[in-house]
């Protein structure tokens, strides 16, 4: 690259430059933030849930733990790790975007969650966190919108405690091609115009299902973990790949 000349990334199937990225990310989220977890709901029948009770189980999480729920958007995670790690534990949910991170905290505020969890707006890409800090790192559907994943990945290791644990839950590819063919009609189709009818933002959708797209696989993402230091690394697909929960640890 010549000096002077910008990176590029993808912003779903579009190529712009990779400083601009985080920016129109923002843009997707501060539009859809209000209607998110309605969407979720909508959009996965509810499967969201599952996906994310199950990684909840493969946490280990236990009283007196620090937990981060990076990305946690509207703090379903977050919600369920605080009862876990109970009054001598803590819960930071971080969050790049302002409008998700208002959305969770009122949400928690209402549920009568506040004395162990606090809130952080912060890029993946570079944690202000000190290091060896947290027991437990997650990050659920959040990976795949970051500029640089490398980055983000040796972040979370550096602030992760020795024999500490990174739960990736994320989007992926479906397994089989019958599944495939109707997870993209689904995509593409309908998607969208569920985000029209429900949110008035069709565009923010069709992104949404275009990065899903761009992600990298579970065996390309497993191998991103392992160069990033982690050890142990394996995921478990769920809903036939669609989605996989991948796990790493730092000894």
């Amino acid at each position: 690259m010549s000096e002077g000349e910008s990176k590029s990334t993808h912003f779903g199937y579009k190529t712009v430059e990779a400083d601009k990225k985080a920016d129109l990310v923002a843009g997707v989220f501060h539009s859809v933030a209000a209607k998110y977890d309605i969407m979720n709901d909508v959009m996965s029948f509810g499967i969201h849930r599952f996906w994310k009770r199950y990684t909840i189980e493969v946490s280990g999480a236990r009283p007196g733990m620090k937990v981060l729920d990076l990305a946690g958007g509207t703090g379903d995670l977050t919600a369920k790790f605080s009862h876990l790690v109970g009054d001598k534990g803590e819960v930071v949910l971080a969050d790049i975007n302002d409008s998700m991170l208002k959305v969770g905290r009122t949400k928690l505020r209402d549920k009568g969650i506040v004395n162990n969890v606090s809130y952080v707006q912060a890029n993946a890409e570079a944690l202000p966190f000190p290091d060896n800090h947290f027991d437990i790192i997650t990050i659920a559907f959040g990976l795949r919108n970051v500029t640089d994943k490398d980055a983000a990945l040796r972040s979370m290791n550096r602030v992760l405690k020795p024999g500490g644990k990174l739960l990736v839950l994320e989007f992926s590819k479906p397994q089989h091609e019958v599944m495939r063919k109707v997870y993209d009609l689904y995509s593409f189709k309908v998607l969208p115009k569920m985000g029209q009818l429900i949110t008035k933002d069709a565009d923010s959708y069709e992104y949404l299902a275009e990065s899903i797209r761009m992600h990298p696989d579970q065996d390309t993402l497993k191998q991103m973990m392992v160069d990033a230091g982690f050890e142990q690394v394996d995921y478990t697909n769920m809903t036939d790949g669609i989605v996989a929960l991948h796990r790493g640890y730092k000894f």
